[in-house]
């Protein structure tokens, strides 16, 4: 039991609850940005190079065969245009991740550089002041 006990332990530990909700988001995010490239980015993209489909784009290095109807054997490519739309998901994750971390330090900085509060006097002064003033009061 101890065994099950330990791995109970681990498991609903902070860190890898933090980790598997991050592999969670990050999974999400990765679908979101995929579509935003493939379905938003490159058709404008494609379009202004002459009406190109990225995912269409490949090198034939052996030809499909047919025999009438039925496909003997398959077309062997290199679908270098997915490659090309796969690096773009590449350089927009990696463009927002910046931008968050960017974000990030920033706020970071802005609470280091926050002044504390001015402190006010501390009792010693409060005593004194109350004693010149008591003082000043008895000499009258």
């Amino acid at each position: 039991m101890g065994f099950f006990k330990d791995f109970k332990s681990f498991l609903l530990k902070g860190d890898i609850v933090n980790l598997a909700t991050a592999v969670i988001v990050g999974g999400a995010f990765g679908k979101i940005v995929t579509s935003f490239t493939k379905d938003v980015l490159m058709p404008p993209i494609g379009m202004l190079l002459g009406g190109v489909k990225f995912t269409e784009l490949k090198y034939v290095l052996k030809e499909a065969v047919v025999n009438g109807d039925e496909v003997v054997s398959e077309a062997v490519t290199i679908n270098y245009g997915i490659f090309i739309q796969t690096i773009m998901d590449f350089i927009i994750i990696g463009f927002c991740i910046f931008m968050i971390l960017k974000a990030y330090e920033k706020s970071k900085k802005k609470e280091e550089e926050a002044p504390a509060a001015p402190a006010g006097p501390t009792q010693e002064e409060l005593l004194a002041e109350i004693r010149d003033e008591l003082k000043r009061q008895n000499t009258k």
